[in-house]
């Protein structure tokens, strides 16, 4: 009996997830967008059932996709790096490379605007967090090289520009910007990304 179940056991979890059903997706998606909203205005430690209630949902089905407070954060700083890395592609295919190139860089601003709401949780050392570092190389990094290489190849921008360069360079910027008012940040990227023109060609 012992041997059939731990069979089953390995079966199980070498199958590979299910995708959830549709309103399970709806409660997740409805969760992830409401917990983004409470912590940019109420901060990591804001009371869940807030969220829950922002969200529409139950403090059951909240805790059914996220047990610790630690996974809901994670999966919100996940999904701003999948929904920004998305965004390099679909701006390629409707903009000019510089266009696209600078577009991207401003929504890139934003997401930094929200990895700094999520800092201090974000460095607590939880291990929740520990694979969100490999996330962010695995996806963003990829998405600027592209855009940046295109627009380096139209001549649009100079050529010895790097896609790690420029990330930091925005992120140094918008902390800095943070407390100079409304705007500050997304004038002082467009001048840098309007910088890259020097000597392009």
């Amino acid at each position: 009996m012992a041997g059939r179940a731990m069979e089953s056991d390995e079966e199980s979890a070498a199958e590979p997830a299910r995708p959830l059903r549709a309103d399970a997706q709806r409660s997740l998606d409805a969760l992830l967008l409401a917990a983004k909203g409470v912590f940019a205005t109420s901060g990591v430690d804001a009371p869940v059932r807030e969220i829950a209630d922002r969200a529409g949902v139950g403090l059951g089905t909240l805790y059914r996709h996220f047990p610790q407070r630690a996974d809901l954060i994670a999966a919100v700083f996940r999904r701003e790096i999948d929904a920004c890395a998305e965004m390099a592609p679909v701006l390629a295919a409707s903009h000019g490379p510089f266009d696209a190139l600078a577009e991207w860089m401003q929504r890139y601003a934003a997401f930094v605007a929200t990895k700094r709401g999520l800092a201090q949780a974000l460095h607590s050392g939880d291990p929740a967090f520990d694979a969100l570092p490999g996330h962010f190389d695995q996806k963003l990094r990829p998405a600027l090289r592209g855009l940046l290489a295109a627009a380096v190849a139209a001549g649009e921008v100079r050529a010895d520009v790097d896609a790690d360069e420029l990330l930091g360079a925005v992120a140094s910027l918008c902390m800095s910007a943070h407390n100079a008012g409304p705007g500050r940040a997304e004038r002082m990227v467009a001048l840098l990304v309007d910088g890259l023109r020097y000597r392009a060609g």
